[in-house]
């Protein structure tokens, strides 16, 4: 069994060591299960959009400092559907690449999917802290009271905002990108789910709404998506278009040079893993079952921001370098 899990994750390099023992061989099995019931990959998905936004409503209620066992039962029904959701999309990717029924949709809505399930999941934590622990945060001078609620909830929300949108997204994008962009290098475009603005654009203004509105829909945030991923990574880009000119097409790109940015790349895979599910995963985890909901906040704002400055600082510069020798190369 173990060899035909390996074959359907995308690479060693960009495998997370939690994900090889655990999330892929699970994942597996229940892509085999969709497999014989002839499931499509992209219904996958959506049942894990469904089970992990659940396990929402269990983490906003699961305080057992006021509601003591009970409260610990519905954070434990909280990380099982969490987990659960998390086993299903592994096994959409694998059931895809199992069943060749790959579609940008298919793509689109696995990138999608964690997301659905934290903006449940901050809104969860904010009436977990709005009902259950408001004591906690008298250093704002907003204890929940009938006077106060108004603030309290606003302030929260901006935590939440900034969290969510400021970190999280921010954090899930470029690691996604960094993951795609070293896949294209390891195993050229059939191995790599690499998209561009510029393609995202046409395939957005060429798609219709009539018969499509859900497609639109993601489609529009997709391509926002990728935007922002290139905006953030000038040097990248830089040294991308160099290539294309130079050589067309990733394929035609000397393996040296492929290799040189592999071994430049493959350190920041471990970055990647860390900002994307399991480690922001245990962090809720722990954060909920001790009752300090607020601990995966500061979390993710303190700690994962500072990692992903250093994933990104260390990106952009080794590009950068390789850009320069690159186009000394062409020059001379």
């Amino acid at each position: 069994m173990q060899e035909k899990v390996h074959l359907t994750i995308k690479s060693d390099d960009t495998e997370e060591w939690l994900d090889t023992v655990w999330t892929r061989p699970i994942g597996y099995l229940w892509a085999v299960f969709f497999q014989r019931l002839n499931i499509h990959p992209n219904t996958v998905t959506i049942l894990s959009m469904i089970i992990g936004a659940g396990s929402a409503y269990f983490f906003a209620s699961g305080s057992y400092r006021i509601d003591g066992l009970h409260g610990l039962i519905f954070n434990i029904i909280g990380v099982l559907l969490l987990a659960w959701a998390n086993f299903y999309d592994s096994a959409d990717g694998q059931l895809a690449r199992m069943t060749g029924k790959k579609t940008q949709l298919g793509r689109i809505l696995d990138g999608a999917a964690g997301d659905v399930w934290y903006i449940f999941i901050y809104n969860a934590l904010i009436v977990r802290m709005y009902l259950y622990h408001d004591m906690e945060f008298g250093w704002l001078g907003i204890e929940n009271t009938e006077r106060n609620t108004i603030i309290y909830v606003v302030t929260m929300y901006s935590f939440i905002v900034l969290d969510g949108l400021g970190c999280h997204a921010g954090q899930c994008a470029l690691s996604d990108y960094y993951r795609q962009i070293h896949l294209l290098f390891l195993k050229g475009k059939a191995g790599s789910e690499l998209d561009t603005y510029a393609q995202q654009k046409i395939n957005y203004d060429s798609t219709p709404w009539k018969g499509n509105f859900i497609k639109k829909v993601f489609l529009f945030f997709y391509t926002k998506w990728t935007r922002s991923q290139e905006r953030r990574t000038p040097q990248f880009q830089k040294l991308f278009s160099l290539l294309k000119s130079r050589y067309s097409s990733i394929e035609n790109v000397p393996q040296s040079f492929r290799d040189e940015f592999r071994s430049q790349s493959l350190p920041m895979m471990k970055w990647t893993n860390i900002l994307t599910f399991n480690t922001r995963a245990i962090a809720l985890y722990v954060a909920c079952l001790t009752d300090l909901p607020w601990l995966v906040l500061a979390f993710e704002i303190i700690v994962l921001s500072a990692i992903l400055m250093h994933m990104h600082h260390t990106h952009e510069g080794f590009c950068k370098k390789l850009y320069e020798k690159l186009n000394n190369e062409v020059q001379q």
